[in-house]
């Protein structure tokens, strides 16, 4: 059997880890299937295959694009592959093959603000009102759907009335490149950061983050303590969302509050997590939540979101909050006298591991294929 797996996002944050854990994992577990990976130009060069039943294909369109729903199909077909895994939203609607999709989340459903697309209203909303269709219709040509939750399982059923049986959850794991990563130096500037106590974020910044609700906080802490010395550090890609929130937190004043650190490498990754003070996702939606889970396996005492997928993934080992209110989360970062050995004890044996979720998939991979 020739599996595809679509890996153009394979450098993004979130699906990218969730790309490079399954094809690090299933070059372990299937020892007979041959594999060929659809890379975008800028990783192909540098990707290289696990080993000789494994090939690379260039494929050097965008996601969600309307390119992509006549280039990807002609590429799988190209290739022979017997059945092809979309690990993220964009179906190929106009592939007539066998197909796996994995959904993070359908967080593009929900928050029609705008705020979430630089693009005009217009174009906004009809660039939405076609992931809507290109996932109604991929979401019934699948042979099979993935789901990292059950709380995003639930959303398919509600949103698209996909029979329960065509779904399988299966979650995603903590990154072993980030537990491993204490043997390695960190740089200078992560040095700097961590000389203070400080709160850690790391994620994007899109609006159902609800990063703006956590600068309010701050606000409220200063405010309730002019000496408050807590900072927030936050750790992503500084691009359009996060440089409207670096005015924002201008705005209010907390220049000398948040420190906006930009990627973070492993080491980076795991010296934050091991020195903040606690780990803050504030989010109103969800599919997964992997940094909280990476945070919780290092120790770090985790305050979240009072919603439906973080009580699923995490039980528990998080304090809860309800982030809609910024005094809310002003009063738990205030009270985090929490037990990092006690939380982390509390979520050990929960089988959150990529061999796991791989093993899973490989398994739905080949009972896609006999039906």
């Amino acid at each position: 059997m020739t599996i595809g797996i679509d890996a153009r996002l394979i450098d993004e944050t979130g699906v990218g880890r969730y790309i490079k854990n399954l094809i690090a994992q299933l070059s372990v577990v299937d020892t007979t299937n041959g594999y060929v990976v659809f890379l975008p130009s800028k990783a192909f060069g540098s990707f290289k295959p696990p080993n000789a039943r494994w090939k690379k294909v260039e494929a050097p369109v965008r996601w969600h694009t309307l390119a992509e729903q006549f280039v990807m199909p002609r590429l799988f077909a190209q290739a022979r592959c017997d059945i092809v895994h979309i690990p993220y939203h964009n179906p190929p609607v106009f592939y007539s093959g066998s197909m796996i999709l994995t959904i993070h989340d359908l967080i593009i459903l929900h928050f029609d603000t705008g705020k979430a697309t630089t693009l005009p209203t217009p174009l906004y909303k009809l660039k939405r009102l076609g992931y809507f269709i290109e996932l109604w219709i991929g979401l019934r040509k699948a042979k099979h759907i993935i789901a990292v939750s059950e709380a995003t399982k639930q959303e398919i059923i509600d949103h698209f009335g996909i029979q329960p049986e065509k779904i399988t959850v299966t979650y995603e794991g903590v990154d072993e490149h980030i537990t491993a990563a204490k043997t390695k130096k960190t740089t200078p500037t992560l040095q700097k950061i961590i000389e203070g106590q400080y709160i850690l974020y790391v994620g994007n910044a899109y609006p159902h983050k609800n990063l703006d609700a956590l600068l309010q906080s701050f606000v409220h802490l200063r405010n309730k303590d002019p000496q408050h010395q807590m900072k927030l550090v936050l750790v992503g890609s500084d691009d359009f969302f996060y440089q409207r929130l670096r005015m924002t937190a201008g705005t209010l004043g907390l220049s000398d509050v948040v420190i906006f650190f930009g990627q973070a490498n492993d080491a980076d990754l795991y010296h934050l997590y091991t020195h903040a003070r606690a780990f803050i996702f504030p989010s109103l939606m969800e599919g997964f939540g992997l940094p909280a889970l990476e945070a919780l396996s290092l120790g770090c005492p985790v305050i979240v979101s009072d919603i439906p997928v973080f009580h699923e993934i995490l039980g528990d080992a998080a304090r809860y909050i309800n982030s809609r209110d910024p005094k809310a989360i002003a009063d738990a970062i205030l009270d985090i006298q929490l037990s990092a050995n006690k939380r982390r004890a509390q979520l050990s044996g929960v089988p959150y591991n990529w061999r796991s979720m791989a093993e899973h998939t490989l398994a739905l991979y080949e009972r896609s294929i006999r039906l």
